[in-house]
């Protein structure tokens, strides 16, 4: 099942998504959590929201707007480095022993066609294709062997660095140079995780203004979904809403010879198999 916010003249709503059209969820079942947050977090949301689906299809329940990012104001976004063994050769590091975990602040998400604004203070901004994981169900201290049933669904991601923050400045800024405004797109939807038999067998791409940059599968990942999950509710207690990126394959900006950062005008699209395509358009910020 995909599920999606949209913008609606009525407000935000949640809907699922069927070849094309968005199925209003509310009029069948008008109990259902109005976000899609609340939904993971409510018991049996996701069933619910899947029976409302079928009903609202049934009835011809469809609804327009403009879609947002899927889980708006995630409690948490997570975030892995070097999870891609190709990728941590072409950054000049070797494979990490542990994953690689930083964050971005929750104003950072935004959703497909948002443009993803350049700070004037940030000139070497880079795109990254990432599988992003949901979690769906709360939890600390997770087996490995239990970590997938905490994941409700998947959906595309571009993790945007400023590289001349994370890797330039005293110290490495790598927060700051991670989490500007607009610096994660997220969506267009979330693909309900029966709907992903195998998130470590996924094509994963991205586009610049229609050239393929990055082409890999998430056969290459370092640490799976299962194990980053294992690894990060170590210590951290995981939250429905909560997102976690789970790296980017090669073919990032800053590896290129010359280097390619994004511009005013770029386009970058984001496809996973399954997933749909992320699309974003740059624009220069304040």
């Amino acid at each position: 099942m995909q599920l999606a916010t949209i913008s609606t003249a009525d407000g935000n709503r949640v809907v699922a998504v069927r070849d094309g059209k968005y199925i209003d969820l509310a009029q069948p079942d008008p109990k259902l959590p109005a976000t899609l947050k609340g939904i993971l977090a409510d018991e049996g949301g996701v069933a619910r929201a899947r029976a409302a689906a079928e009903k609202g299809q049934a009835a011809g329940r469809f609804v327009t707007g403009r879609l947002l990012a899927p889980i708006q104001s995630p409690g948490k976004v997570i975030c892995i480095g070097l999870n891609y063994k190709d990728h941590a050769a072409e950054s000049g590091q070797p494979p990490p022993p542990e994953p690689v975990v930083f964050s971005k602040f929750p104003q950072s998400v935004i959703g497909p066609d948002e443009p993803i604004r350049l700070p004037a203070v940030c000139h070497k901004v880079d795109y990254e294709a990432e599988l992003v994981a949901v979690i769906g169900r709360r939890g600390r201290r997770i087996p490995r062997s239990e970590a997938l049933a905490h994941v409700a669904g998947y959906m595309n991601g571009n993790d945007v660095s400023a590289r001349d923050w994370q890797l330039e400045k005293p110290g490495k800024q790598w927060l700051l140079g991670k989490t500007p405004d607009t610096f994660a797109p997220t969506g267009p939807w979330l693909v309900t995780a029966d709907e992903v038999p195998d998130s470590r067998d996924l094509a994963i791409a991205l586009r610049l203004n229609g050239q393929t940059m990055q082409n890999s599968t998430t056969r290459e990942l370092i640490f799976g979904v299962d194990e980053l999950i294992a690894y990060v509710s170590q210590v951290v207690t995981l939250e429905p809403g909560d997102i976690i990126f789970t790296g980017t394959p090669p073919g990032v900006g800053m590896a290129r010879k010359p280097p390619v950062f994004l511009k005013t005008g770029d386009v970058c699209e984001v496809e996973i198999a399954g997933l749909g395509v992320l699309r974003n358009p740059v624009v220069t910020g304040d």
